[in-house]
C-alpha cells in the first residue's frame, strides 16, 4: 500500500500561482503512475493531470494545459502539481491520486487505488 498526503493549497488570487505536493509513504513510489483531480460540492472528480511511473510522459486536460505542472520525484517520494494563471474556475479540493497498476496515467478516477485527503484551493477574482 501507498499512504498520500497533498500539501500547499490556500487562497490566493486570480493570476497568482501555488505549487501542491503530494508526499508518499509506503511502497516504492517509482511504481506508481499518478493524478491530479478536483472536485468541487456537487460535481463529480474531474481529470487535471496524470504523469507516467518514470515521470517521462504527462497529460492534461484541456482546462489547464500550458497553466499546469505535474511532476514527480521519484528520490523524494513525491508529486507535485505546479499551477500558474490560476482562474476563479480553478477553485476546488485537490486531490493526488495512485494506481501501480498504471503505467502511464489515467483520467478515470476508479482507476487509481490509492487517494490523499484532499487539499483546497480556493482563487478569488
Amino acid at each position: 500500500q501507498v499512504q498520500l498526503v497533498e500539501s500547499g493549497g490556500g487562497l490566493v488570487q486570480a493570476g497568482d500561482s501555488l505549487r501542491l505536493s503530494c508526499a508518499a509513504s509506503g511502497r516504492t513510489f517509482s511504481r506508481y503512475a499518478m493524478g491530479w483531480f478536483r472536485q468541487t460540492p456537487g460535481k463529480e472528480r474531474e481529470f487535471v493531470a496524470g504523469i507516467s511511473r518514470s515521470g517521462g510522459s504527462t497529460y492534461y486536460s484541456h482546462s489547464v494545459k500550458g497553466r499546469f505542472t505535474i511532476s514527480k520525484d521519484n528520490a523524494k517520494n513525491t508529486a507535485y502539481l505546479q499551477m500558474n494563471s490560476l482562474k476563479p474556475e480553478d477553485t476546488a479540493v485537490y486531490y493526488c491520486a495512485a494506481d501501480e497498476r498504471l503505467v502511464a496515467y489515467s483520467d478515470y478516477p476508479d482507476e487509481y487505488n490509492y487517494w490523499g485527503q484532499g487539499t483546497q484551493v480556493t482563487v478569488s477574482s
